[in-house]
């Protein structure tokens, strides 16, 4: 395995495919011959990081709209998260370009990583199929859909449940740390949502912040208030 095989984790059987992947089209232009470059494994890569992205996100955040989930996947696949992949595998070190290209800053180049990333997704994918691909991406793309699944959207989950409770009663959630293990440089704590005396959600985070975000979606997600336990106002009225 090449020092890039070794980074990602896998061994291509057909190596053209490797090196067209990571073939930029300054190459060609420059010395007036033909080769082949990356863009049509660019065009291949970015449907199937696209479809990877849009199967795990529909499934991550089952009550979320299409507009929601469109605006999720294209944080996951927009040029920069995709540079932040490309230079966390040193995908920049292997590019093969024009001297013009490289002496210019190309090897850093967001655009140019970003493409030069989706071609190595292309290629991986047509050297194997589809469940290595997704594989590889969901364990490089791990940290970014922790992050989603604690704040999937532009708002403060924390305010959008308080939004939506709020329309229904005047009764703010309530939010508790229920408990906080180990060492003080690395706390685990775990809150949970109270509203109308009953338990919507509960999270963990390594601040209490991210707990009670945590815990606001989850109550976001079970969505128990939508259940028949009736509120003060329906209790209120029937008494």
């Amino acid at each position: 395995m090449n020092p890039l095989e070794q980074r990602i984790g896998y061994k291509f059987r057909n190596s053209l495919l490797l090196a067209e992947a990571l073939t930029h089209p300054s190459l060609g232009h420059e010395t007036q011959r033909h080769h082949f470059d990356n863009q049509r494994l660019e065009f291949l890569g970015d449907a199937v990081l696209q479809l990877i992205f849009t199967e795990h996100l529909f499934r991550l955040f089952p009550h979320f709209s299409e507009g929601q989930l469109t605006k999720l996947r294209s944080r996951l696949v927009s040029r920069e998260g995709l540079k932040v992949h490309a230079t966390s595998i040193g995908l920049g070190t292997y590019l093969m370009m024009g001297r013009g290209e490289e002496a210019s800053g190309g090897r850093e180049r967001a655009s140019i990583l970003a493409d030069a990333f989706e071609a190595l997704v292309g290629a991986m994918y047509l050297d194997s199929n589809l469940e290595v691909v997704r594989r590889f991406i969901l364990d490089e793309a791990h940290e970014d859909i922790q992050h989603l699944a604690l704040q999937p959207l532009e708002v403060n989950p924390k305010g959008q449940l308080q939004e939506i409770l709020q329309a229904i009663s005047a009764k703010s959630p309530v939010y508790e740390i229920v408990s906080q293990t180990g060492p003080e440089h690395q706390k685990l704590f775990i809150a949970k949502v109270i509203w109308d005396n009953a338990e919507l959600g509960a999270g963990e985070g390594s601040s209490k912040k991210q707990a009670e975000t945590a815990a606001a979606l989850a109550a976001l997600r079970s969505r128990l208030w939508e259940t028949d336990t009736p509120t003060p106002e329906t209790e209120s009225a029937g008494s």
